[in-house]
């Protein structure tokens, strides 16, 4: 037996579908069930036949914040409270039975909330009978002349159906009938069970359109249920109680074991046209709607429910009513059904009640309800998973693979939305508050599914056979029993016919009467005639002796065969009971070998999510290290750029220091000259002194001062200057102002001097002078429209440490749009450098000798510090680097 592989679900081969076929959408409908109580608030309310809205509840606006919001969902049909069962059947199932009997699948199915009537829309009560009733009764008003024989369609075990002939299919009806010793057919009871009874009224009966009459047909119905994701087939004569708790060594139940073992669970399996099948599941051929219904009673009662506070009787598991119809072409004469598997049509309707989806803070569920209510919910997310995952691919045109293995349901119906049949689904709802915020979550879906789209399925090929057949096989019967009856009549009144044949073959009696006595020819003549009467009453009897002995060897010759064949019978019967055990002893092998493969492929899904376990581990150990890799690389090219930013850094101190010290040094080398500079004007004053105090007539000395006394402008006009033998100081003449001529680059142009008010006073006299100038502290849009152009003052600290100015040069261009922008065409560079050497200037007079203290006079700032004055036009040649100093460098004495 070839182990059932565990891979990707199978994709469909492109030429079962028709390149340009047709989608549908599928269709989804909603029924309103109607409140428990009229004082009950209600949050539904149907606005048309085929929109309803959405209410919030008052307790659900206030967790809300006040905040009121209407909904409103569209269906292909919305049934109000008041709408009966026979208008829902009208709508929803009955073009689904009309395509069954056309050879089509089919699938309908409830969804809800728990409590919300999915089990009554499907099932219905007495008097109110639901779909499922109602297809039954419509599939046997519509082929209930046309049905073959039981048995003559066979079911196999690989989803697949067989055709028997009549001799086949009676010995298979004998062979049931003997293995069965009380036959549990609806005749068979006393009365038909209350809870069934007057599903469906005469007057509500519907028939199907349009039925082929050349064809035979069998229906053959199976039950299951999907429980804790597991499969059972409510058919199968097996105990109640599926679940079973353990047992112990002494074959009694361990009381205080609270852990359960799961039942055999039925499993799914594909045929050869990639449908799924439940393998082993018990198909039950009825002949009647009442049968059938019976059977699915029967099954009925066996599904799970359990009572909790929302439901009475709250489905706990997902049922699946199968209605599979079987129809063959009868053959060319009409009065056989054709022995051609290939011929054999097999269409099916499925009638899903989806157990409701729950909140287990609601229903108080505990134990077994909660795993229950969990496996239920998961499986629902699981069919809407499927949903979106359908609807993403067809609108936005992905190739997603759908997730129909992660539940048993949507395995199971995952053909239907490949396109094998049509779609239909009857969203339940309760009104009242309390289902508010579930019943919302059920709209979302329900729009969400109308939006996915099934191919429409394919119609049955035509027979090559003329139509009519069975008509005309019919009427020739009738014809030919007519004329039978014309030429020999009945059976009952052929003996008398027989008897007056005989009595007219004997020769007639002639004339008896005597007129004479001594007549002697009248006598002997009838005694002749008597004789030969006799003769010929005797030759008829030793024929019919001959004749009776004739038939009773052939009697004898047919009892002797009619043994030889029973006992071949029983030799066969002998045979066959050994194929049984054969066939019982192949059963439980393939059983076996079934669970060692459920054993197997459950070890291969261990072996495969510890490899998917160690393939991300892998994956997630190689993320990292690729990570650390980049991060290792970042740090060592970062290392590289640090090392290469201090060495830089370090070479630019290096050289900013050295530049530093060599200006220390010239400082301090000009501050020891002009020390020395001044010792030696001091030293001449002092000699010039002692000479002219030694000469006749000389002055008198001055009075000595504490500090000598800075001589006016006056003075320093009338005394003459005397020149010394060392060089003397700059002149003490008021310093010329210098010149500020108009800047080249301004030209005949406004400029907008933009001076921020962060900028430094340097007090110095290289400012750049720009006439004809609006000067600004922030530019504005009225600045901007009145000049030409743009310069900005800018000033940073150079790397040695002293203030570096810019001049920040542009165009101003006006936009398309009315404004100004600014070009920036050139950037001009001011330096300056700071001495710390006191450049001050000795005071002189004319004709007044130096104070002989030797102390210093009053010294001047600016001419003292700057002799020489220089001004740089605005866009000036000269390059940045250009220093002025204003110290004069004196010569060594």
């Amino acid at each position: 037996m070839n182990r059932q592989m565990k891979g990707k679900t199978p994709r469909r081969h492109p030429p079962k579908k028709p390149p340009n076929s047709q989608k549908d959408p599928v269709g989804v409908y909603c029924r309103v069930r109607p409140l428990g109580t009229e004082n009950e608030e209600c949050c539904i309310e149907v606005i048309s036949s085929t929109t309803i809205q959405l209410h919030a509840p008052e307790g659900f606006k206030t967790n809300r914040n006040g905040e009121y919001k209407e909904t409103q969902y569209s269906f292909k049909k919305v049934f109000g409270v008041s709408v009966s069962q026979t208008e829902l059947f009208d709508f929803v199932a009955k073009p689904l039975v009309d395509d069954l009997i056309s050879g089509k699948n089919g699938l309908l199915f409830t969804y809800g909330v728990t409590g919300s009537g999915k089990t009554f829309t499907m099932t219905g009560s007495p008097g109110q009978g639901g779909l499922l009733p109602r297809s039954l009764d419509m599939i046997f008003n519509s082929i209930g002349p046309y049905q073959a024989k039981r048995y003559v369609f066979k079911t196999d075990d690989k989803n697949g159906m067989e055709v028997q002939n009549d001799v086949d299919a009676l010995l298979e009806r004998q062979k049931r009938e003997n293995n069965l010793p009380v036959p549990k057919t609806p005749s068979s009871r006393q009365k038909v069970d209350p809870e069934i009874a007057d599903m469906v009224k005469q007057e509500e009966a519907y028939k199907a359109d349009g039925v082929d009459e050349d064809s035979s047909y069998s229906v053959f119905v199976s039950y299951i249920e999907i429980y804790n994701n597991y499969i059972y087939d409510l058919l199968e004569e097996t105990p109640d109680d599926a679940i079973k708790p353990k047992w112990n060594g002494g074959g009694t139940p361990m009381r205080q074991n609270t852990e359960f073992i799961p039942p055999q669970s039925k499993i799914l399996r594909e045929d050869q046209n990639h449908n799924m099948y439940v393998a082993g599941c018990m198909e039950v051929e009825v002949k009647s709607a009442e049968e059938a219904f019976q059977v699915f009673w029967r099954g009925q009662k066996k599904r799970k429910v359990a009572n909790t506070r929302l439901n009475r009787e709250s489905s706990r598991s997902h049922s699946v009513f199968i209605i599979k119809l079987a129809q063959a072409p009868l053959d060319a004469d009409g009065d056989n059904i054709l022995q051609d598997k290939n011929q054999v049509t097999v269409s099916q309707l499925c009638l899903v009640d989806l157990a409701g989806s729950e909140r287990t803070g609601r229903t108080g569920a505990e134990g077994n309800r909660i795993r229950e209510a969990g496996n239920i919910n998961q499986s629902l997310l699981t069919l809407r998973t499927c949903i979106e995952v359908l609807r993403e691919n067809q609108m936005c045109g992905t190739n997603k693979m759908v997730p129909y293995r992660d539940s048993k349901v949507t395995h199971l119906f995952k053909n239907y939305f490949d396109g094998e049949g049509k779609v239909k689904m009857i969203v339940c709802v309760n009104p009242k508050a309390d289902d508010y915020e579930e019943t919302l979550l059920v709209m979302r879906f329900a729009e969400m599914t109308q939006e996915v789209e099934v191919a429409r399925p394919m119609d049955r090929p035509i027979c090559g056979f003329t139509p009519g057949r069975r008509h005309r096989n019919q009427a020739f019967k009738e014809e030919l029993s007519r004329k039978l009856e014309e030429r020999g009549g009945p059976v009952d009144r052929d003996m008398p016919l027989v008897v007056d044949n005989l009595v007219y073959s004997l020769p007639p009696l002639p004339s008896c009467e005597l007129t004479d006595p001594h007549d002697d020819i009248t006598l002997p003549r009838l005694i002749e005639a008597l004789q030969n009467r006799h003769r010929i009453r005797q030759m008829m009897i030793d024929g019919c002796l001959n004749l009776a002995n004739v038939i009773k060897s052939k009697f004898q010759e047919l009892d002797s065969n009619l043994i030889t064949r029973d006992n071949f019978i029983h030799e066969q019967n002998g045979k066959l009971f050994e194929k049984d055990k054969v066939i019982q002893n192949n059963k439980s092998e393939i059983e076996r070998l079934e669970k060692k493969t459920r054993m197997q492929e459950h070890k291969i899904d261990i072996l495969q999510k510890a490899t998917k376990i160690y393939e991300d581990d892998k994956r997630s150990l190689q993320h990292e290290l690729e990570t650390r890799d980049q991060r290792l690389h970042r740090e060592q090219s970062e290392k590289r750029r640090m090392e290469q930013r201090m060495q830089g850094v370090v070479s630019d101190t290096q050289l900013r220091w050295e530049k530093e010290c060599e200006r220390r040094v010239n400082a301090m080398q000009l501050e020891m000259q002009n020390k020395l500079w001044v010792k030696d004007e001091k030293l001449k004053q002092l000699k010039a002194i002692v000479t002219e105090s030694k000469t006749p007539g000389r002055p008198e000395p001055p009075p000595r001062q504490t500090q000598p006394k800075r001589p006016s402008r006056e003075e320093k006009r009338s005394a003459p200057a005397k020149r010394s033998a060392s060089p003397s100081p700059l002149p003490t003449s008021t310093p010329v102002r210098p010149l500020h001529r108009r800047s080249r680059s301004a030209g005949g142009e406004k400029w907008v001097d933009h001076k921020p008010t962060t900028n430094v006073d340097l007090g110095t006299v290289l400012q750049p002078v720009i006439p004809n100038a609006i000067q600004v502290s922030a530019p504005n849009e009225k600045a901007l429209s009145k000049c030409d152009r743009y310069v900005l003052t800018h000033q940073e600290v150079a790397s040695d440490g002293e203030i570096q100015t810019k001049l920040i040069k542009g165009e101003v261009i006006k936009t398309r749009g009315g404004g100004q922008a600014v070009q920036f065409t050139d950037i001009e560079t001011l330096r300056q450098e700071i001495t710390t050497v006191p450049s001050r200037k000795r005071r002189s007079s004319e004709g007044k000798p130096t104070n002989g203290d030797g102390s210093d006079g009053t010294w001047t700032d600016v001419e003292t510090r700057c002799s020489v004055a220089l001004e740089m036009r605005a866009g000036s040649n000269m390059g940045p680097g250009f220093e002025g100093h204003g110290i004069t460098k004196r010569r060594k004495p």
